[in-house]
Formats: C-alpha cells, structure tokens, sequence
C-alpha cells in the first residue's frame, strides 16, 4: 500500500457485514486528526469498518515532492480495490472533506464500480461549478494571479495566518502538524482539477452534500471561502441529483459531529 490507511472497526463480532466506509481528508491534517480530520466520525465504526486514508505528505504517508489531487484520486481507487474494502461486493462508501473530497470525486469517476456511494463534506470542487457567479468570480481572481505564499514564509507562520489571521483559534503546532501544513502549502491548486461529473451520474451513485452554514464564522473567513463553498456545495448537489445537509458552523463533521453522523448513518441505511 502506498499511503497509510488507518482502520477503525469497534463491532463486537468484526469480519464481513455492512460495506466499509473510507475518508479522505482536506488540507492541515490527516485522517484520524481530532481538529480537522475524521476523529469525530469514530462512533461509526460501531457497525462498519472505517478506513482512514492519509493523502501523500500527510499523516503517516511517505513524503511527496507536490500534493496532487489526480495522485490522491489513484491512491483513493488503489484502497477501495484492495482487501479491506473488496471484501463486500458493490463497493465502499466514499466520504471526502474540502481538497480530499475533490480526489473522492474524481476517484469515483474513474472507477464508479467501486463506489457504493459518494459523501461530500464542504468540496473544494470549484471548477465543477465554474457556472456559479460566486464561484466563477474567485476563479478569475486566482487565474489572474491572486498572490501567493511568499517566500521565506514558514509553515507555523503560514498556520497562524490561515487561522488566528482570520480570527479562527490555532490548533498546537506539532511537528506533526507543520509537516501537514508544509505539504498543503505546495499542494496543486484545486482549481486546476478536471472534475468529470458525467460518469457519477452515469453510475446513478447516492450522493450527499454536506455544507456548513457559516454564520458562526468569522467575516473574512465566511466572505472568502465560506460563500464559494456554499455555493459548490449547492451546484453539485444539483448537477448529481445529490440532497443537500446544512449543517450550523463551518466545519460541519468536527463542529456538529453527532448531527453528521446520523446523516451518514442514514445515507449509508
């Protein structure tokens, strides 16, 4: 296996049984991470495997010279085809957060036979909703050259920025969590993924979008991202015939996890 996949399985009788369920996380974290990734999902594993993918530089995956959502889009279709996921036939569950969920995406595009269905927390699928004026205004920005991480800029300098910078409190500045945020810094920008949406449909997957409310958020942060995202959250919903969850916050699974729990509990039935 190329990537670490972290295994949660709390059943009392373990081995075959409902379908596993397999995260991939967003930016400045990993999959088992309790500020940004999936801890809060573990009382799912009370009744199915849960399969915790840490993308390429984050976690306890090896190192990569650039984060790349097409690579984590093949390591997400080479867990879902190996043992742990194989073994109840029609698929896993697939859940992506933010960047994790654009590689979810793209992943059961290319092999919606492996998906049993699709569950997107906040994607940072932009170019798959370029129609939107909301959307297609913060692509202009960023293809004209929104400026970029300058030079010298450290990763704890970079984290408190994107955190304590928009009024957000700043999670401890482990090793562990530089070195999270150190590859996110270099990660291929988003808006340069092609999102094919017509194989998931084709596929007729369930798909479940869920989006944070953002009013809790602080202005800039809601302004910025929050309304984009909003906004994706919304146009993918409709373009894969999906239903839509708002969730109160912005960070839906680790803000409200009970709330986002029994939606997938209910999705997955």
């Amino acid at each position: 296996m190329t990537v670490q996949v972290t295994v949660w399985d709390d059943r009392e009788r373990a081995g075959r049984g409902p379908a596993p369920a397999l995260f991939v996380h967003n930016i400045f974290t990993w999959g088992s991470d309790p500020a940004y990734g999936f801890a809060g999902q573990r009382p799912l594993a009370d009744s199915r495997r849960l399969l915790l993918m840490d993308r390429r530089g984050y976690g306890d995956s090896p190192d990569t010279a650039r984060s790349d959502f097409d690579v984590d889009a093949d390591d997400v279709v080479g867990v879902l085809g190996d043992g742990a996921c194989a073994e109840t036939p029609g698929g896993a569950h697939l859940v992506g957060h933010g960047n994790g969920a654009v590689a979810a995406l793209i992943a059961a595009a290319r092999r919606p036979d492996l998906v049993r269905s699709l569950a997107l927390i906040q994607p940072s699928a932009f170019t798959a909703a370029a129609h939107h004026p909301v959307v297609a205004a913060l692509l202009d920005r960023v293809r004209d050259g929104a400026p970029g991480i300058p030079d010298g800029v450290t990763p704890e300098r970079y984290l408190r920025a994107s955190t304590e910078g928009l009024g957000m409190a700043m999670p401890e500045p482990t090793p562990r969590r530089l070195r999270a945020v150190a590859t996110s810094m270099g990660e291929r920008p988003v808006w340069e993924a092609d999102i094919p949406l017509d194989p998931i449909r084709a596929a007729a997957l369930p798909v479940l979008v869920i989006c944070g409310t953002w009013e809790r958020a602080p202005a800039a942060y809601r302004e910025h991202v929050g309304l984009p995202l909003m906004a994706v959250a919304e146009s993918l919903t409709d373009s894969l015939g999906g239903r839509l969850l708002r969730v109160p916050g912005y960070y839906p699974h680790t803000q409200e996890p009970a709330t986002v729990n029994a939606a997938l509990r209910e999705f997955w039935g």
